[in-house]
């Protein structure tokens, strides 16, 4: 519709837009082509008068008659359709829509060819009659003919009512939820990221991909080796020479690393669309600009990122789908399950600020907790909470869990602060949340990997007391808080510490579960790599942008004397030891260690904790690192998890009893439970290697420990964290290995074996020739 200024129509002045006192409320205003209503109901020429109401009384004092051509006749057949299954699902020759709505008072159906997207031109727009395309709170509509090609996307119209809880607003294109591709355009205007288009591929409904017979691995949780990663980071840094850096086809590139690393799990950080712009601005720290790296602001949960894929945006988000099916299948072939990091607890869509992209415009008050006034709670620290024991998002968390496991073959998910998932509208936690019951009982996910981050921002924390239903895990942040305290040297944590090493029975064996329920870690992607766990007191977080405001101030770290990498050479020293003790520590113990990208060589990113906002060397995998001195770490890390994964007791299906696992202090028997005690040792009975002896001296004094005897064997040394590489793990390829083992002999043979101040040892059971 165009508006006509003509010279022969005097007194001429534009016509007046009238808002109401929300103006992000524009109502009718044309926006991305979207014709007025009245332009799409009709299919014979008519006549549009455009008044210009500049009197008071509101008479037209000018008046411009525009006539249209009738429309073209609709290259497919629009019926009613069905009201299930939501989302667009093709069958029957044609396409049916269906989306839940209970407020709006109308519902338009936005298609738009790839032809006419660039011009930001809707191509054809349905409006869907409350009487036919309606069933209950669902507008749905069935479409045959030609779909090809294109994008999709709904205005929905309705009250806009802040503190009612609604949003609705039909100048705005929104995201269908449970569209399975994405292509989300996000501009800068005013200074704030606004959405001006928002669609969906139809095409991909047509679009097969070869499993090639992949099948669930199905590993023992007992069993995992989990690598937290980054699919961007992991290969984005030039260094990676990988042909598709950054995407989930770089990362298949590197699977080999992987596998060698021992790693038969990875926990992918999110990898649903979200909004990279989130935090986009000028960081005059490093002179480049924030962007959501991380990826914790899902835009949507049933679309891959779309910028992960080596044809990124374009070919509109399509391709992202089966090259994270690619990353799927190529990963089992490596037996290497895959974890989705998952975030169910707040979207990219914030609070009343912040943009409508999605769930906000469609039924906001059903999507998200709201207060009685409209305000949004946020137990989630990002601006809303996701209301999802609501039974229409309850099952559409379902909805988007089933899909990522029965087509795109995900092994599990990591559910980020899980413990909003146990709350109802109001914020009240309940013991037995109608959303975890869901899950735990579906057919489907029951049988897949559950963990949960069991905390949230609004102060409930459920380490140990998450609803499990006997088969969801935790990350257990229990373990790594005492793991950094007593390898540091903190008194008063040795029988804690000794917990941990058993699996943490005291968390979870009360509540009928097992060690493997937790997941057992000392680093993750919030907080300090293990290089900087043992080089900064403080965090270093001055390259956010927010004066060092933001992070964890509380790390449990120790810099071993001092701050920074600039150090002494003693200092280093240590620092490696410490390195090489905690990650001992996490391959000893009973549960499930999960390790941080990067951590296995030494990746640091400047005592930062908290580099959500860097897209760049600071969260990159750094491959040229591998090459250098620091690669001795490397060989330490894989030789450990092999070892791990070779040893019949190091991943018990149930908690060690006195028959398997016997404490000792410095003699036999007697271990030091004392608040004073920063040494704690202990046998365990193996079928693979007889038995171990592990023990931990965490003091600043050298000790020499007297060993168990063990009539017909006698101890030989493994593992030792303070002797520098190779000697730190005495693996059959050594140069010098016996050699190096008759250093120990003296000592073995009278049964004592003496440890440096912050060390921790390893030693095998065999059989004593001279007896």
């Amino acid at each position: 519709m165009e508006l006509l200024h003509s010279s022969l129509i005097p007194n001429y002045c534009l016509p007046k837009f009238i808002f109401n006192k929300y103006p992000r409320r524009r109502k009718n205003q044309l926006k991305f082509g979207i014709p007025s209503e009245s332009l799409i109901t009709g299919t014979t020429a008519k006549r549009y008068a455009i008044f210009n109401n500049s009197s008071e009384r509101g008479d037209a004092d000018t008046a411009v008659v525009v006539e249209k051509p009738p429309q073209k006749p609709r290259p497919f057949k629009v019926l009613p359709g069905r009201p299930a299954p939501f989302g667009a699902t093709l069958r029957d020759g044609g396409v049916n829509f269906s989306v839940y709505s209970t407020n709006a008072t109308s519902v338009y159906l936005c298609l738009i060819r790839l032809r006419d997207l660039p011009e930001k031109r809707v191509t054809e727009e349905i409006a869907l009659n409350p009487l036919t395309n309606k069933t209950g709170d669902v507008w749905h509509v069935f479409l045959k003919g030609d779909l090809e090609n294109m994008v999709y996307g709904y205005r929905v119209d309705g009250s806009f009512s802040p503190e009612d809880g609604f949003y609705y607003d039909s100048s705005k294109i929104l995201i269908d939820p449970y569209a399975k591709v994405s292509r989300v355009s996000l501009f800068m205007y005013d200074c704030c990221s606004l959405c001006l288009n928002s669609s969906y591929l139809l095409s991909f409904l047509l679009f097969q991909f070869d499993w090639e017979g992949d099948l669930p691995l199905k590993h023992p949780q007992r069993d995992l080796i989990i690598y937290e990663m980054h699919v961007r980071g992991f290969t984005r840094h030039e260094s990676s020479n990988a042909k598709f850096p950054g995407t989930y086809r770089g990362l298949v590139e590197k699977l080999e690393h992987l596998k060698k690393l021992g790693v038969n799990c990875i926990e992918l950080m999110p990898c649903h669309e979200f909004n990279e712009l989130e935090y986009y601005s000028y960081n005059s720290v490093l002179g480049d600009y924030k962007m959501n790296f991380w990826g914790y602001s899902t835009i949507n949960y049933f679309s891959p990122m779309a910028r992960y894929s080596s044809a990124g945006i374009g070919n509109y988000g399509l391709g992202a789908v089966n090259e994270f099916k690619y990353l799927v299948r190529e990963a089992h072939k490596q037996g290497i399950e895959v974890i989705m990091d998952v975030v169910f607890n707040h979207t990219a869509e914030g609070n009343e600020n912040g943009l409508t992209l999605s769930f906000k415009g469609i039924e906001n008050s059903v999507f998200y907790m709201l207060a009685p006034k409209g305000e949004y709670y946020n137990y989630s620290g990002c601006g809303n909470t996701f209301n999802c024991n609501h039974p229409i998002v309850r099952q559409f968390v379902l909805d988007s869990l089933r899909y990522w496991v029965t087509e795109m073959h995900v092994d599990g998910f990591r559910f980020d602060l899980a413990s909003i998932l146990t709350r109802i509208t109001t914020g009240t936690p309940l013991s037995c949340p109608p959303l975890i019951d869901m899950i735990s009982h579906d057919p489907i996910l029951r049988g897949v990997k559950l963990i949960a981050e069991a905390w949230d921002c609004g102060g409930l924390y459920q380490v140990g007391n998450f609803p499990h239903w006997g088969i969801w895990s935790e990350w257990n942040g229990k373990y790594r808080d005492v793991v950094r305290q007593f390898i540091k040297g903190t008194d008063g944590f040795s029988g804690a510490f000794a917990e941990c090493l058993c699996g943490s029975p005291n968390l979870y064996q009360g509540g009928g579960r097992k060690p493997w329920n937790s997941i057992n870690f000392v680093c993750a992607h919030d907080g300090f790599t293990l290089a900087d766990l043992v080089t900064y007191n403080n965090k270093h977080n001055l390259s956010n942008g927010e004066d060092n405001n933001d992070g964890e101030n509380h790390n449990n770290s120790w810099n071993c004397g001092q701050e920074g990498e600039f150090a002494r050479i003693s200092v280093k020293k240590l620092r490696r030891r410490q390195m090489r003790n905690f990650f001992l520590c996490l391959m000893v113990s009973q549960g499930a260690p999960m390790i941080y990208m990067g951590d296995e060589y030494g990746h640091t990113k400047g005592g930062n904790n908290n580099t959500y906002c860097h897209d760049n060397f600071i969260n990159y995998f750094r491959w040229d690192k591998l090459e250098e001195a620091s690669s001795d770490f490397l060989r330490f890390c894989s030789l450990m998890v092999n070892f791990r994964r070779e040893c019949e007791s190091l991943g018990l299906n149930d908690f060690p009893t006195a028959e398997r696992l016997q404490w000792h202090g410095h003699a036999p028997g007697l271990p030091d439970w004392s608040d004073s005690s920063r040494f704690v040792a202990f046998t365990l009975i193996d079928s693979v290697k007889r038995e171990l002896y592990i023990a931990f001296n965490a003091s600043h004094v050298a000790v020499v420990v007297a060993l168990p005897e063990r009539a017909g064997y006698k101890w030989e040394a493994l593992v030792d964290t303070s002797k520098a590489a190779p000697y730190d793990f005495l693996c059959d390829d050594v140069p010098e290995r016996e050699t190096a083992m008759q250093q120990y002999a003296h000592f073995l043979d009278n049964n004592v074996y003496p440890m440096l101040s912050y060390s921790s040892i390893v030693l095998t059971l065999c059989t004593d020739a001279s007896s």
